[in-house]
């Protein structure tokens, strides 16, 4: 028995701006156990944290250089977040890194910034497009990956094996015991997004999910507190 690991959604997008800095830092300040981010590749396979593939005023991503990409304001006012400043920022805690888009040609891009990391054995990735999750697995087999689903498979530990996925981030209406049970049997973990009521919350740590992406990292963590006294007594 352990407790679920606290996941800043976005960072702490309840409190400030998704994917910013300021939400990032708002994360650690919260002692989130770890992030939850989403990234893009520029033209030129620069990987930035964004989660619309359009920046409003600027124009698609995947249209811009990296220098181009470099010079762009967010919408409160800081510099478009490059995932290896998000990374630096972060430092030993968990990130996972959900790949909105990426073309096969920018993928070593990608895993060249998770491995220049300060804490390269804490990050993952995951995707609704599982092709990619494959693609990223088979170039370098030891990455941690998962796969983002927000319907409820008939066999999700079937869909995982096939790319070798390892977490299950599972919208967490369909978040059940017996999907639970069944990516437990299975050697794998189960991360329920995004939940941000105290009730919700409280649901999946009786369920016995593995980790809570939220957007209010302390409200995760009030709904742990009983699971952490329950453990300091076994």
């Amino acid at each position: 028995m352990r407790r679920p690991s606290v996941i800043a959604h976005r960072g702490a997008s309840g409190y400030e701006y998704e994917n910013s800095r300021a939400a990032f830092r708002r994360a650690i300040m919260l002692d989130a156990d770890g992030i939850e981010l989403d990234v893009h590749a520029t033209r030129d396979g620069g990987i930035v944290v964004h989660h619309d593939p359009d920046i409003p005023g600027v124009g698609p991503i995947a249209q811009l250089s990296l220098a181009e990409a470099r010079k762009t304001r967010i919408r409160n006012g800081e510099p478009l977040p490059l995932l290896t400043e998000i990374l630096g920022l972060v430092g030993e805690r968990d990130v996972w890194v959900e790949i909105k888009s990426l073309p096969a040609a920018h993928d070593q891009q990608l895993l060249d910034v998770l491995a220049g990391g300060p804490a390269p054995e804490r990050y993952a990735i995951h995707s609704f497009d599982h092709r990619i999750v494959d693609r990223l697995g088979e170039a370098r087999p030891s990455l941690r990956r998962g796969i983002l689903l927000s319907a409820y498979l008939k066999d999700t530990v079937a869909v995982m094996r096939a790319v070798g996925a390892t977490a299950l981030w599972q919208e967490w209406q369909l978040v059940d015991q017996d999907l639970v049970n069944q990516i437990h049997d299975a050697g794998g973990e189960l991360i329920a997004w995004t939940v941000n009521e105290l009730g919700d919350l409280d649901r999946m740590v009786r369920l016995g999910v593995d980790g809570l992406c939220g957007n209010y990292p302390d409200r995760i963590r009030v709904a742990i507190a009983p699971r952490l006294d329950q453990l300091s007594r076994t």
